[in-house]
């Protein structure tokens, strides 16, 4: 008995030390985030109103990159750096990446690139988290409890899925493994950092996208076997989105040297395809910032076959080149555009495919079918769960070996012939 009570006070303590920390880390991650979201929601409306900034995006790229040069370079692998510090602690990643990452997405944004928000939050939220490493005194293992607190607080806050922000930190570093220990700070640091963001929603005006809540659908066999089909086309879309942004990142190192004129370089082409565009009936303004309202239009209206691809291309472009932001919102856009576009030859309702589609994608290109599974619940309803975890699954599977993220572990292979890249970094693979 006074073993089982030690027991319980030692729980007790741990459970005190880690709310301390997550209140912490939730309260100071979601006022970040909060802000962040705020300027991004200033340039986005100043970009709108002003169309002609655009063609100061080679400019703005040239300003993102020297900034990196000079004052990011410890900093510039991003969410790689977060994955390769959780996986193997070194050092703490310095706070500045939180700022210099903010502002290059608000940049990226302002003159018109097209990039996500997700990777800004994600690495604010862990930059801000690690900073109280040596201020409580953890340990290698404890500080990797709390790098996954921040991530869970940044991706939490910034889309304001605190159940698919917990588990997506749980999940994504090691692919095919949830990581348990971690589990209190994560769902902790989510909940609190989710909270403290919407109340920065006063008076300032910032509000998560709500979207439509498709319809339930009677769960048949024509019914699964058409989402079964969709969904490895949306897994086909994930892996292909991923090899895109390492193609044209691998490409701008190996064709310039400096890197600084990389975001310059990119941002003259990406003007100029914008500029060719808006000579045809194709709107390009669709393709640029998050394409929020795009996504929103996909659930109601049947969208182009070539609205997916295009977004795919600028997207990666876009980072490739050296631009900062994050990738899912545009996988949020591809994957809805793709499911909306599907509703031409697959029988299943338009809002449902894009629905799936939304969370697919997203799913295959970062190899965490169950945080993305809870988000479509989060964000659509249950009444369709069993169609979101469907695609999910069956997206996983068929992106291979791809992520965009490059740094994660291949905890389980997806196949038995690949096993013996079993344990290794996507990016020391053969697949």
């Amino acid at each position: 008995m006074k073993k089982q009570l030690s027991t319980q006070f030692k729980d007790a303590g741990h459970l005190c030390k880690w709310l301390l920390i997550s209140i912490i880390v939730g309260t100071l991650v979601g006022s970040a985030v909060a802000w962040f979201l705020m300027g991004l929601e200033w340039a986005g409306n100043f970009r709108d109103d002003r169309m002609w900034i655009i063609w100061f995006l080679p400019l703005g790229g040239l300003c993102i990159g020297l900034t990196y040069h000079y004052l990011g370079q410890n900093v510039v692998k991003g969410n790689n750096q977060l994955l390769d510090e959780v996986i193997k602690p070194s050092k703490v990643i310095p706070l500045r990446m939180a700022p210099l990452v903010a502002l290059g997405t608000i940049a990226t944004h302002l003159f018109g690139g097209s990039a996500g928000r997700e990777g800004t939050a994600v690495q604010m939220g862990g930059s801000i988290a690690d900073q109280f490493s040596k201020v409580f005194k953890l340990d290698k293992a404890e500080r990797k409890l709390l790098l996954i607190a921040g991530i869970a607080a940044g991706f939490s806050a910034v889309f304001g899925t605190p159940l698919a922000g917990a588990v997506f930190a749980l999940e994504v570093y090691v692919i095919g493994r949830v990581q348990y220990q971690a589990i209190l700070p994560a769902f902790l640091s989510a909940i609190i950092a989710d909270q403290v963001c919407i109340q920065w929603k006063y008076p300032a005006i910032i509000n998560h996208t709500h979207y439509l809540h498709p319809d339930a659908l009677g769960i048949t066999p024509a019914n699964l076997f058409f989402t079964f089909l969709a969904a490895i086309l949306f897994g086909w879309a994930a892996m292909l989105f991923s090899k895109a942004n390492h193609f044209w990142s691998a490409l701008f190192s190996k064709k310039i040297s400096y890197p600084p004129l990389r975001p310059f370089i990119g941002g003259i082409i990406l003007a100029l395809a914008f500029w060719g565009l808006s000579l045809t009936s194709v709107d390009f303004t669709k393709y640029i910032g998050l394409g929020v309202p795009v996504i929103e239009s996909s659930f109601t209206e049947k969208m182009m076959p070539y609205d997916f691809a295009l977004k795919l291309l600028f997207t990666s472009f876009t980072l490739g080149a050296g631009f900062k932001g994050g990738e899912v919102t545009p996988l949020f856009f591809i994957g809805a555009t793709l499911g909306s576009a599907l509703s031409l030859f697959i029988p299943l309702p338009l809002a449902l495919l894009a629905a799936i589609g939304f969370v697919g994608v997203f799913s295959g290109a970062t190899n965490t079918p169950i945080a993305c599974t809870l988000m479509g619940i989060e964000l659509f309803g249950a009444q369709i769960g069993v169609y979101l975890g469907l695609s999910c699954v069956v997206a996983y599977i068929f992106s291979g070996h791809s992520s965009i993220y490059s740094s994660q572990i291949l905890g389980h292979v997806k196949h038995p012939s690949l096993k013996d890249d079993e344990d290794k970094a996507l990016k020391d693979t053969h697949s």
